[in-house]
């Protein structure tokens, strides 16, 4: 008969895989051998993920650049806006001295 959780992929009276446990390497004392096996895990996991985690950096850095030029774009045509409304008012100022100038002047 074996021995429960040692090399058993399924616990007998529960029915689930064993579950890893959390271990503090600060406060339990570990070998070299079990610190250089984490940091492998470690490192795998990061690499595991790196080129997931380097498409959300693209899509954040090109939805960040899109924010900017729309602001950058909707300020400029702002400020052409009130230009062409400074032309405006500016045509209608002359037109209203040339209505008062023929009315006033024979």
């Amino acid at each position: 008969m074996a021995v429960p959780g040692a090399g058993d992929s399924l616990n007998a009276k529960s029915g689930q895989a064993p579950v890893a446990q959390c271990i503090d390497p600060t406060r339990e004392k570990l070998t070299p051998a079990q610190l250089q096996f984490m940091r492998q895990v470690e490192l795998a996991k990061w690499q595991k993920r790196l080129p997931q985690r380097r498409t959300q950096n693209i899509l954040t850095n090109l939805g960040i650049r899109a924010v900017v030029l729309a602001i950058y774009g909707y300020t400029f045509y702002s400020v052409s806006q009130e230009r062409f409304l400074d032309e405006l008012e500016d045509e209608a100022k002359a037109a209203r001295a040339l209505a008062l100038a023929r009315a006033s002047g024979p």
